[in-house]
């Protein structure tokens, strides 16, 4: 039987030589940019979770719980992070962290639900049969600290119809409050006597006019960021006047927000492009420099242009330029290129200037990235590649200081020897860069 960590030749989709990583090295690969259960280019949901299961218990359990933890609190990743507890909770050497690693991974009340139907998942018949498969009590222990970090609005929020309602959480692991009106609220829940909460969805589906809708929520400031985002368009279409929004993405949060979701929401709403791209800039404020010459070079080949996922409309391509944009602002000096069949150089533009630059740089066709770094890396400068790393050519040794920042989440990669490998879509990828080097000096 083979196993991961036997030495066997290794291919990307692409047909290049990869490189078989560490089970821990892989185990973070695969979930740093892991959107669980859905389709990419190359290869299918399960298939990913099925590679998460294996590699858990072959990773030490500090080790796991880390990445668990990172993936959630710095990637802004949902539901890998859960599957990785979950495996957790099999293994007798990783079981015992399993408690503080929940209660720190669980940020909404509906990832508790989640991670019970993850857990339960496996059982086959319907629901009444899964709920006989007991939790185990680290699980609980863990589901009962999240529990009390929510309030009556968040429960309202998230308790929705579904096969588990967060009133059977509360059943299931006799959480105890930490205040009488906790104990009220929970007694709310139980009943079903909990308050609507006031958010867009329940607002708008209400039938109330939209404009005053979206400028009352605004107003009240109960319309998060990536709520924001994700209706522009439709606040547009019923005429909430212009300074009403730019003034809200002008004050939004961006800490839960991906970088690549502003360039989806330029996309549908070009009006606003002036705002979107300020406030994408903001969430690199006070991020470390890179010094001296720094060279992008970004993967515009045509699988980079498949959806992230098969339920999801943003492309690899937008995750990677979101990357580059950022990128760019923190170096001191700095040369940009794409590749696919060709190596192109583009103008150092910024914001969604640079986004545009790499689009339509060149045709969308071949991989050949090692062709690419052999073209542009000279010594004394650093590389960052942005790429899913399915390569048709072999990629070789940097010859200055390389890092190769992967987008997607498939079992093989390319970069031997001295490449940095980071993967993941968040704007934490460029800061680990600078503030990797800066803890160097």
């Amino acid at each position: 039987m083979v196993t991961i960590n036997k030495i066997v030749r290794a291919f990307t989709h692409a047909g290049a030589r990869g490189k078989r990583f560490t089970p821990e090295m892989e185990l973070k690969r695969a979930l740093m940019s892991c959107l669980l259960w859905e389709d990419q280019f190359y290869e299918d949901g399960v298939a990913i979770a099925d590679r998460i299961k294996t590699l858990v218990p072959l990773v030490e359990p500090k080790r796991v719980a880390a990445l668990a933890i990172e993936a959630r609190e710095v990637m802004k990743l949902r539901h890998a992070p859960l599957l990785v507890v979950r495996e957790m909770a099999r293994h007798e050497k990783h079981r015992g962290l399993v408690a503080d690693t929940l209660s720190q991974v669980i940020q909404r009340p509906d990832e508790m639900t989640e991670l019970l139907a993850i857990y339960w998942a496996d059982a086959l018949g319907p629901m009444q049969q899964r709920k006989r498969q007991p939790v185990s009590a680290q699980i609980k222990k863990g589901l009962a600290r999240a529990l009390t970090k929510f309030d009556a609005y968040q429960l309202a929020k998230y308790d929705r119809d579904g096969a588990v309602r967060i009133r059977d959480v509360l059943f299931l692991v006799h959480a105890r409050p930490k205040d009488a009106d906790q104990a009220r609220v929970w007694k709310q829940l139980v009943d079903g006597e909990l308050a609507s909460a006031d958010t867009w969805e329940v607002s708008l589906s209400s039938g109330k006019d939209k404009r005053e809708t979206f400028e009352r929520l605004m107003s009240e400031k109960k319309l998060g960021g990536l709520a924001l985002l994700r209706n522009l368009r439709l606040m547009q279409k019923a005429e909430v006047p212009r300074k009403t929004i730019a003034d809200a993405i002008e004050a939004m949060r961006t800490d839960r927000i991906l970088p690549y979701r502003f360039i989806t929401a330029a996309r549908y709403a070009p009006d606003f492009e002036p705002e979107l791209e300020s406030v994408m800039l903001k969430s690199i404020k006070g991020y470390a420099r890179l010094a001296g010459r720094t060279r992008l070079l970004i993967d515009v080949s045509g699988s980079m242009f498949h959806p992230l996922s098969a339920q999801s409309e943003m492309t690899r391509a937008e995750a990677a330029c979101g990357l580059a944009i950022l990128a760019r602002e923190v170096c001191d000096e700095v040369e940009i290129f794409t590749f696919s069949q060709d190596v192109v150089k583009i103008p150092p533009r910024r914001g969604f200037a640079l986004r545009d630059a790499i689009i339509n740089s060149q045709p969308h066709g071949s991989t050949f990235l090692g062709k690419a770094v052999t073209e542009i890396d000279r010594k004394g400068d650093r590389l960052i590649v942005f790429t899913d790393e399915q390569s048709h050519d072999h990629v070789g040794d940097p010859k200055g200081r390389g890092y190769m920042v992967n987008v997607a989440s498939y079992q093989h990669g390319v970069g031997y020897g001295s490449w940095t490998r980071v993967s993941g879509f968040s704007e934490a990828v460029v800061a680990w860069i600078a503030a990797s080097e800066e803890t160097m000096h």
